[in-house]
C-alpha cells in the first residue's frame, strides 16, 4: 500500500510512535489509510453540519476496514463575502484548497481519500488536488438545502433576498416584506436551493464519475443521505485493495506522476482520478450541464480540473457540445423549480437517461466510473423512466423536504419510500423533459465570440429571457462591480442600456468577483428585459438574465474590453455565438494606442501573488508560473 512508506519497516518506528499517538492500534498498520478530506465550516450554511457528516464517513471507513484521518478544508461563502472587497478572495480560494489538499495527501502518503465538500470554490479545489494526487477518491457531498417558503406556499432561495433588497432600495416593497423573505429563503442546512454553482459542481461529479448516484440532488437533511456515505467508504476500501491487487501490472508510481500512462486492466481501469476523469468524461460533465442549465462557473471549473488532469480542454469543444445537447431542464433561478424537485423528477441519472433516449451516442456511456461501474451502468440502476431502476433508486428519490428550519444534516426520516406515493404539486416530465419537449435543442449555457471576446465569453442561455436572446444597445461602461451596482440602483442605467463593467477579471479583480449584486440589482429595478450586462469578471450560479461573463483577454490584460468607451454600440445575439461592439479593427487599433493598464489593486498578500500568477478566464483561471 501507498501509505506501508510512513508505517512499514525498522525505520518508521518514529512514524508510528506518532501514529500510536493518534490513536491508532497494533493492528490498523496493516490496514489502507484513508483521508477524510472534510471542510466543516461554521459561516457557510453548507457545510455548517459537515462536522457530524465527517464523524460518520470516519465510522463508516473504520467499519469497511481501514483507517480514517479526517482534516478540514477552509472556505468562503460566495454570498456572505458578496458586495464588498471580501469576494475578491472566492475564486482564489479555490487554489489554496486544492494546494493544501494536495499537501495534506502527499505528505502523509495516504492510500484514498473521500472528499466532502458542498460549496462554490471547495467542489473544483478538491476535484484539482485529485487529479494532482491521482490516488482513489471519492466525492460524498453534504447536498442541497431545502426550498424556502413564503407566506402563500411559493419557493425561495438565496437570490430572493438578493432581488428583493435592490427591490426595497427602490421603495417596490415594505421594510416588513424584505424582513419575511429574508428569514424564510434559507430554511436549512446545505447548499443553496436553486442550480447555483455549489449544487451544479456537485451534480457534475455524478457525470464526471467521481461521485455516487445521488450525490448532487438528495437533500443534505435526510437521513437517507447516510446510506450515500456508507457505500463511498466501502467503495473507496475495494478501490485501494484492488489498486493493490493491480500494481504489479502497471507501477502505482507511474500512474502517480504521468499525466498520459492510462491503466488498461479490467481489474485497475477506473481507480484512479486520472482514469476517470477523461476528455470523454469531462464531455459528459459538459453535456449534463448543458441539458439542465447549470453555472456558468462551471465552464471555468472545468476547465481547471481538466488542466490539473493533464487534458487540453478548451472552449470551443464546450460550445461544440452545446450545439448538441438539448436543454431539457431548467431550475431555479431560471425558473421555479429547485434541486429537490429535480430529485423526486428522477435526479441527475434520469436527466442523462433522457439525453441518451432522445440523442443516442452523445453521452459517452462506457465510460468508469467510482461505483465501479460503467456510466451507462449508473444510467441503467439509477434513471427513474427507465427499465432496470433499483428499487433503492426510486427509495432515493421518494426523499422529500422537511419543510421545517433544520440545521442539522442528515437528521429527517423519510415518510415514504417510493415515488408512486409521492404527493407532488409539479408535473416530474416537466420538471425534467424529453429531448422533444426540450426548452431548447441547444444547451444552456453558450459561448460567445467576437470583437469584444476574441477569447469567449460565457452566458447561461438557459436563464436569458426570450426577447434578450438579441440585444443592440449603448454601453454603460463601470471600472468595478461595486460602482456597477450603485448606477444600477440610482438610475443611471436606462432601458436598452448595456452595462459593462471590467477590471473584474482573474488580474484585473483580482479574482474574478461574482456579479450577483449588479444582475440582481438590474431585475429589483425592473430592467432585466431590457438590460444586458457584460464583465470580464464572472456571475454567481444563482445569476439569470442577459448576463455575459468570463470575457476574454480581460480589460487588466488589455482585452478589447478595456477600450469601450460611454455609448458604443454593443451587440449581442446568443442564439448566434456572437458578441460585438460596432467599431472597426481601425477604431479599436487607434484607441488602443493610447490604452494604458492600471496599476494592479494588490502587490502584497495573497491577491498580490494571486495577481501575479492567474490566467485568462478562457483558461480556467488556473495560476502559472
Amino acid at each position: 500500500m501507498r501509505s506501508d512508506i510512513v508505517k512499514q519497516g525498522d525505520a518508521r518506528a518514529g512514524h508510528r510512535s506518532l501514529l500510536r499517538a493518534c490513536g491508532l492500534a497494533e493492528d490498523d498498520f496493516n490496514k489502507p489509510f484513508i483521508a477524510v478530506v472534510n471542510s466543516y465550516i461554521d459561516i457557510i450554511p453548507g457545510h455548517v453540519h459537515l462536522d457530524k457528516v465527517g464523524e460518520y464517513v470516519k465510522q463508516c471507513v473504520r467499519a469497511a476496514g481501514a483507517v480514517p484521518f479526517v482534516f478540514n478544508t477552509i472556505g468562503i461563502d460566495d454570498g456572505i463575502a458578496m458586495g464588498h472587497d471580501g469576494m475578491k478572495f472566492s475564486l482564489p480560494s479555490r487554489e489554496i484548497i486544492a494546494d493544501s489538499v494536495e499537501a495534506m495527501v502527499m505528505a502523509h502518503k495516504f492510500d484514498g481519500m473521500i472528499c466532502i465538500p458542498n460549496c462554490d470554490k471547495i467542489v473544483p479545489g478538491m476535484l484539482m488536488a485529485a487529479m494532482r494526487c491521482n490516488i482513489p477518491t471519492i466525492f460524498a457531498s453534504g447536498g442541497p438545502m431545502e426550498a424556502g417558503r413564503d407566506k402563500d406556499g411559493r419557493a425561495l432561495n438565496l437570490i430572493d433576498a438578493f432581488t428583493a433588497a435592490a427591490s426595497r432600495q427602490q421603495g417596490k416593497i415594505s421594510a416588513e416584506q424584505l424582513a419575511h423573505i429574508e428569514q424564510s429563503c434559507c430554511p436549512t442546512c446545505g447548499s443553496c436551493a436553486g442550480m447555483f454553482t455549489a449544487n451544479s459542481m456537485n451534480c457534475l461529479c455524478e457525470a464526471l464519475g467521481m461521485a455516487l448516484p445521488g450525490n448532487g440532488t438528495l437533500i443534505a437533511t435526510s437521513s437517507v443521505r447516510k446510506r450515500l456515505y456508507e457505500t463511498a467508504a466501502r467503495r473507496i476500501v475495494a478501490m485501494v485493495h484492488d489498486l493493490e491487487a493491480g500494481t504489479s501490472a502497471t507501477s502505482a508510481t507511474t500512474r502517480a506522476t504521468s499525466a498520459t500512462t492510462r491503466a488498461t486492466s479490467a481489474t485497475t481501469l477506473g481507480m484512479l482520478p486520472r482514469d476517470i476523469v477523461t476528455e470523454q468524461a469531462v464531455d459528459n460533465a459538459m453535456i449534463l450541464d448543458m441539458a439542465m442549465g447549470g453555472s456558468s462557473n462551471t465552464v471555468l471549473h472545468i476547465l481547471a480540473i481538466a488542466y490539473e488532469a493533464g487534458l487540453n480542454y478548451s472552449m470551443s469543444r464546450i460550445n461544440d457540445l452545446s450545439g448538441r445537447t438539448p436543454n431539457i431542464c431548467k431550475v431555479a433561478p431560471s425558473c421555479a423549480y429547485h434541486v429537490e424537485n429535480v430529485h423526486n423528477s428522477g435526479g441527475i441519472h434520469t436527466i442523462m437517461g433522457e439525453i441518451r433516449r432522445g440523442k443516442p451516442g452523445l453521452l459517452n456511456d462506457g465510460v468508469p466510473t467510482v461505483t465501479g461501474k460503467t456510466l451507462g451502468g449508473n444510467i441503467d440502476d439509477y434513471d427513474l423512466r427507465g427499465d432496470k431502476t433499483l428499487p433503492e433508486a426510486d427509495a432515493m428519490y421518494a426523499v422529500t423536504a422537511s419543510g421545517k428550519r433544520n440545521i442539522i444534516g442528515m437528521s429527517v426520516e423519510p415518510t415514504v419510500t417510493k415515488t408512486a406515493d409521492l404527493a407532488l404539486t409539479f408535473d416530474p416530465f416537466d420538471c425534467i423533459r424529453t429531448c422533444d419537449t426540450a426548452y431548447s435543442q441547444t444547451g444552456g449555457l453558450s459561448i460567445l465570440y467576437g470583437n469584444l471576446a476574441p477569447d469567449g465569453a460565457v452566458v447561461k442561455t438557459a436563464g436569458v429571457l426570450p426577447q434578450m436572446l438579441k440585444h443592440t444597445g449603448p454601453a454603460v461602461v463601470f471600472e468595478s462591480e461595486p460602482e456597477a451596482y450603485d448606477g444600477i440602483v440610482n438610475g443611471k442605467v436606462k432601458p436598452g442600456d448595456v452595462v459593462i463593467v471590467r477590471y473584474e477579471g482573474p488580474k484585473g479583480g483580482p479574482g474574478m468577483q461574482e456579479m450577483l449584486a449588479p444582475t440582481t440589482a438590474i431585475k429589483g429595478v425592473k430592467l432585466d428585459d431590457s438590460v444586458a450586462l457584460i464583465t470580464d469578471g464572472r456571475f454567481s450560479g444563482g445569476t439569470a438574465g442577459a448576463s455575459i461573463g468570463h470575457v476574454s483577454p480581460e480589460a487588466a490584460a488589455g482585452g478589447p474590453i478595456a477600450l469601450l468607451q460611454d455609448g458604443d454600440i454593443i451587440e449581442i445575439d446568443i442564439l448566434g455565438g456572437t458578441l460585438n461592439v460596432r467599431l472597426t479593427d481601425t477604431q479599436l487599433a487607434e484607441r488602443r494606442k493610447s490604452f494604458v493598464a492600471p496599476p494592479p489593486r494588490f502587490t502584497t498578500g495573497y491577491l498580490g501573488k494571486y495577481t501575479a500568477l492567474a490566467t485568462s478566464a478562457d483558461t480556467g483561471a488556473v495560476l502559472k508560473w
